[in-house]
């Protein structure tokens, strides 16, 4: 399947926890005053690829336990981040996706690609990044109106309950 990214970080230690490939997909509605990857933002840009490139790179390292969707807007290209979260998962990796989405919106639009990446990733942070709430102290996103959402958890319960890290 065909996906528009703006790259791929094969060993990412800032886009969720331990070492990760970053997922970097290329378009984005949102458009959030102070966003960090404003360069993600234009449908146009980037390149264009197919999913199976992007997984291929999965093992590479051993030492890599995860996969993050980020962006750009991972919603817009749902259908192919589902097909590459759907096979992060069959390698034993965990997967996050960061949305400009809140859960409340997706679960909303009912679309059912949506729902296939919602239903593979393990941790999703949900929310626009607002400026006015940025705080350096916050766990792996940017604005305090975030959320961190362990979603096998809230598909099971129903209802939103949030990740909470390992204690160390």
């Amino acid at each position: 399947m065909q996906i528009r990214l703006a790259g791929v970080e094969p060993e990412s230690i800032v886009d969720g926890p331990g070492y990760r490939t970053a997922v970097f997909c290329q378009g984005c509605p949102h458009g959030c005053p102070g966003c960090h990857n404003p360069a993600t933002h234009d449908y146009a840009g980037g390149y264009q690829t197919d999913t199976a490139d992007v997984i291929e790179t999965f093992g590479r390292n051993p030492l890599v336990r995860g996969v993050t969707l980020t962006g750009g807007e991972p919603m817009t290209q749902a259908a192919a981040m589902a097909e590459i979260a759907a096979a992060a998962k069959q390698k034993g990796l965990n997967v996050w996706c960061y949305t400009g989405y809140t859960l409340e919106q997706l679960l909303a639009g009912k679309d059912p690609d949506c729902m296939a990446l919602l239903e593979a990733v393990d941790v999703l942070v949900d929310g626009p990044y607002l400026a006015h709430e940025r705080s350096l102290d916050l766990l792996y996103c940017g604005s305090r109106n975030q959320r961190l959402i362990d979603m096998p958890a809230t598909l099971k319960a129903g209802e939103i309950r949030l990740y909470v890290p390992p204690a160390w």
